[in-house]
């Protein structure tokens, strides 16, 4: 069981995983959604490049890495004790944010969402910034 998962969007990925270090330097492990490229052809490509690979994907529904990305992610969900969503985050990650509670996992916000929405009130930790969460650690 790891201590957290970290969602947000991919073209995130510097500021993910700069978090993932600072939690992992105060003793703390998270799932790395950004381990997995968004691009296995080109995993070196910044990550705006790997996502316009990525969303170019026309039969994404039977694309076998869509499928490994997913797996991985949904476990990555299931093994945490919490769940992180790093503001900006897109689509995906409020869909797991969705699954995440469903799954009965405490939620931490970090960032000031674009607009006010009543499913934010799923997150019982919000902090404007990673080192104000990080102050809390």
């Amino acid at each position: 069981m790891m201590d957290y998962t970290l969602i947000s969007r991919f073209r995130n990925k510097e500021q993910c995983e700069l978090l993932i270090r600072k939690l992992e330097e105060k003793g703390k492990t998270c799932y790395n959604f950004c381990a997995l490229p968004a691009d296995p052809n080109n995993a070196d490509a910044h990550p705006e490049e790997q996502m316009k690979a990525f969303e170019s994907v026309k039969d994404f529904y039977n694309d076998e890495y869509f499928k490994k990305v997913f797996e991985e992610d949904l476990e990555g969900l299931k093994n945490a004790e919490k769940v992180i969503m790093l503001l900006p985050a897109g689509t995906s990650a409020h869909m797991e944010a969705g699954i995440a509670f469903g799954l009965g996992k405490p939620l931490i916000l970090i960032g000031e969402p674009e607009k006010p929405e009543t499913l934010y009130l799923v997150f019982k930790e919000r902090y404007k910034n990673t080192d104000e969460f990080l102050a809390t650690i």
